[in-house]
């Protein structure tokens, strides 16, 4: 009984807020003892890297994009093909124009937009920060990777999880919310298709994860202190635009709860198994007020 206390006392606002944003000002970079602010070059880093991250996947991260690579190819990959062919590489009748054709003409090929898309997810959010705080000669498990700490706030996990779960099956009746859900609209043919969905969309929010709560809250928290949070959670509102309007805004909280747990157990665990959580959650519910569940294993060839 006196454990669960402590747990509980630990998820009062002022203690998981308040405290926790004081003990990460307190870890803010001092100042030299001339008392000038010693210069932090990772924020500018991080950030700049982080907007170019955005932006390549704004650009080139959707399946239009996809859609138009495999268009061009087709189209115009002969004379290419042509080349390789004379350089001696093409072989079998194979070209790219023809593969590019064939990804066009497949029955999966709405399932392979969205491996375009977390491809992309993965390269923006997690390869490209992690070349660049290689780079700066950082170490990567420093920025969330730790599952160190987690243990503490686990009756918050459920917590959180359970009133998230509640709204989700609130708003599961609403048409905006189970005409956008799941992302796959195929996921309902198939358990292979709706586990390969799924896959393709938690190794996006581990990603995502790593991105905001990770590589950018760890690389502010110094110069920011707890300022980091609330900056990370526009860009983070941001990336919502275009979703049902009230999970836009509660992007707001959950950024800042999540970026809270975050930077207190200095591990982006936490955020990432809640995301996951709540994406299945959502998706199911959506198929539930829809389509139903997958009533087969495999997808009909």
């Amino acid at each position: 009984m006196t454990r669960l206390r402590a747990g509980l006392a630990t998820l009062h606002p002022r203690v998981f807020f308040l405290e926790s944003w004081r003990e990460i000002d307190a870890r803010r970079t001092p100042p030299n003892p001339s008392g000038t602010a010693r210069f932090d070059y990772r924020p500018l880093v991080v950030l700049c890297v982080g907007a170019v991250s955005l932006t390549l996947m704004e650009y080139f991260g959707h399946s239009r994009a996809f859609r138009q690579l495999l268009e061009t190819l087709a189209g115009d990959g002969s004379a290419y093909d042509s080349a390789v062919g004379n350089a001696g590489v093409g072989t079998g009748g194979w070209s790219l124009a023809s593969f590019a054709e064939s990804l066009r003409r497949h029955p999966f090929l709405r399932f392979f937009d969205y491996v375009w898309w977390s491809g992309w997810r993965v390269f923006g959010y997690f390869l490209i920060p992690v070349i660049s705080l290689k780079l700066m000669g950082e170490r990567i498990r420093d920025y969330g990777l730790s599952f160190q700490g987690l243990g503490a706030y686990a009756p918050f996990y459920a917590l959180a999880y359970v009133v998230v779960l509640v709204l989700v099956v609130v708003v599961s009746y609403s048409p905006e919310f189970s005409g956008y859900y799941p992302f796959y609209k195929n996921a309902s043919r198939s358990w292979a298709e709706f586990a390969g969905w799924e896959l393709l969309y938690a190794a996006q929010f581990f990603s995502l994860e790593f991105f905001f709560r990770g590589y950018w809250l760890h690389a502010c928290e110094r110069s920011l202190g707890s300022g980091a949070i609330f900056a990370m959670v526009v860009p983070y509102c941001m990336i919502h635009f275009g979703k049902p309007w009230l999970e836009a805004l509660g992007a707001i909280i959950a950024g800042i709860v999540l970026g809270t747990l975050a930077l207190r157990t200095r591990s982006i665990w936490s955020g990432f198994f809640i995301h996951v959580a709540v994406a299945v959650s959502m998706d199911v519910a959506a198929l539930l007020q829809t389509r139903g569940l997958p009533s087969q294993l495999w997808p009909p060839v």
